[in-house]
């Protein structure tokens, strides 16, 4: 097998007389972290991503969580995925997963990606395959953050829409706290493991690929939905803060008028027991 291209094998869709040669491309994202240190399952063709040439296919792992496999039988598949099982910190279940296909196209310069279609490339090189893998991982990552800011959206909308309408917010101090914890971490996992704005390391070597890798990022959207991410991550810190500081006004109020009876109280008794002592 050619070091710079991988062979179209048993793995790649198999092509009709008149159809140019496929790879199926599977992204799963199968829990928090993946510890790749020491793991040897292949021939490794890349250190950042760790990446692995497996029969006629390419495995390519990501740190935050996210497995690429490129032209692997189902079955390799499987073994793979249970291979990288222990090595899962926090496992999912069910796996976010996004799938594509690569195809050969005539030449470098006809390099395109059609919308809903096919990924054409001019040779399935593992350069060309590796963009392709980190670009569908962020996606992959980024799909389950948008689910997870949803779902926060979900829960801090009734509270906001009780301050609206009765002019009175949660008790469940507790449970904004948690909301702004969740927050946190979707922002500490697009900005520190993901770094979805950042791009991959083999573009410092071949520069030539920035147009394609540049395509990649417009299909999948990948500046526009971490744009869109991070407002809403900001949106609804802002908004937890506010109801976090309003309730905790509130419970300052609260004390200081406890406090305040309890004066009135002690005063009340000293005055008593003074004007029972002068009888």
């Amino acid at each position: 097998m050619n070091a710079d291209q991988l062979t179209v094998g048993t793995a790649a869709t198999s092509p009709k007389a008149d159809a140019a040669p496929a790879l199926r491309i599977r992204a799963l994202m199968l829990g928090d972290r993946i510890n790749a240190a020491g793991l040897e399952i292949g021939t490794l063709v890349s250190s950042t991503p760790v990446a692995f040439r497996i029969h006629a296919g390419l495995a390519v792992i990501f740190r935050y969580g996210v497995v690429v496999l490129i032209g692997l039988l189902p079955s390799e598949e499987k073994v793979l995925i249970d291979t990288l099982k222990p090595r899962v910190i926090g496992e999912f279940s069910p796996y976010e997963e996004e799938t594509a296909q690569a195809q050969l196209c005539n030449d470098e310069n006809a390099e395109v990606i059609q919308p809903g279609g096919p990924i054409c490339l001019s040779k399935f090189s593992e350069d060309r395959l590796l963009l392709i893998a980190d670009a569908l991982a962020k996606s992959t990552a980024l799909a389950r953050d948008e689910r997870r800011v949803a779902a926060v959206f979900d829960v801090i909308e009734p509270f906001a829409r009780e301050l609206a309408q009765r002019g009175r917010t949660p008790r469940r101090r507790k449970g904004i706290l948690q909301l702004i914890g969740n927050a946190l971490l979707v922002q500490q996992r697009v900005a520190g493991r993901v770094a979805v704005a950042e791009k991959p390391d083999v573009l410092w070597e071949k520069p030539g690929l920035d147009r394609l890798y540049s395509r990649l990022e417009d299909e999948y959207e990948l500046k526009e939905r971490l744009d869109t991410l991070e407002r809403k991550l900001k949106a609804i810190s802002e908004t937890a803060n506010a109801l976090t500081d309003i309730i905790d006004t509130q419970r300052s109020l609260r004390l200081e008028v406890a406090v305040v009876v309890l004066i009135v109280i002690e005063v009340v008794i000293g005055c008593i027991q003074i004007f029972a002592g002068t009888h």
